[in-house]
C-alpha cells in the first residue's frame, strides 16, 4: 500500500552518491579530509530540495557486505569509533528518502536506480556525494546516455585530493552535458518545474 509520507512523483531528483561510507579503505582518511567540508553543503542543499519537492535518492556501495541492508550499514557508519562517524551523522537519510544499494561505481550498473527514476517520473537529476572522480563521473556518463537532464554541484562532491575533484567536474562539464555550479546558485525550484536556464555554465 503506498505510503502517504513518501512522494510517488518527483520530476527532479537529488541522487547523494555514496555518503553512507565507512571510509576504511586505501585513501579513505585522505577522501574523508576533503568530504568534511561538503557535508554542510549538502544537508543545506538536502533542505532546499525537500522544500522545493524534489524527491532524494541515496545511492549507495555495500562496501562488499552482500548480507547488509540500509540500516546495518548506516549502523556500522556511525558507530562510535568509526572514523566517518562526524560525515556520515550530518547527511543520514530520513524515512522519506529513497535508498538503492549498488555493486560497482555506477549508480546505475546492475541496480533498479532507473526503474525508480522512471516510476517517480524524473526527468532532472541533482548529483552529488563521493567519489568526484570514480562514483560521480560513472553515474553522471550513465545518466546522460539515458538521457537524463544532469546538474553537478561542484562545492557538493569531493574526491582525494582537490585537484583530481577539479578536473573531474571539469570532465563531468565537458563530456556529460551537465551543469555545473555551486549549489547556491542552483535555482531547484525552477529545476522541479522543468523552467531551469539552458545556461550550461551554471546552474
Amino acid at each position: 500500500m503506498p505510503s502517504a509520507q513518501a512522494p510517488h512523483y518527483s520530476p527532479a531528483v537529488l541522487i547523494l552518491i555514496d555518503v553512507i561510507n565507512h571510509f576504511e579503505f586505501p585513501d579513505g582518511r585522505k577522501l574523508l579530509r576533503q568530504a568534511l567540508p561538503i557535508a554542510p553543503r549538502l544537508v543545506r542543499l538536502k533542505k532546499r530540495a525537500q522544500a522545493a519537492g524534489l524527491s532524494t535518492i541515496y545511492v549507495n556501495d555495500n562496501f562488499g557486505q552482500w548480507r547488509s541492508d540500509v540500516s546495518k550499514l548506516l549502523d556500522y557508519c556511525i558507530r562510535p569509533d568509526a572514523i566517518g562517524k562526524s560525515f556520515v551523522e550530518q547527511i543520514q537519510p530520513h524515512k522519506n528518502d529513497y535508498f538503492v544499494l549498488k555493486p560497482m561505481h555506477s549508480g546505475f550498473y546492475q541496480t533498479p536506480l532507473e526503474i525508480l527514476l522512471r516510476y517517480l517520473d524524473a526527468s532532472r537529476l541533482v548529483l552529488c556525494g563521493l567519489a568526484t572522480n570514480s562514483c560521480i563521473v560513472c553515474t553522471a556518463h550513465d545518466a546522460r546516455m539515458r538521457e537524463f537532464e544532469l546538474y553537478v554541484p561542484s562545492d557538493c562532491s569531493a574526491a582525494r585530493t582537490a585537484r583530481e575533484h577539479r578536473q573531474a567536474i571539469e570532465h563531468i562539464r565537458l563530456m556529460t552535458n551537465a551543469r555545473v555550479g555551486r549549489s547556491g546558485s542552483l535555482r531547484l525550484n525552477e529545476i522541479g518545474e522543468g523552467h531551469a536556464s539552458d545556461d550550461h555554465n551554471g546552474i
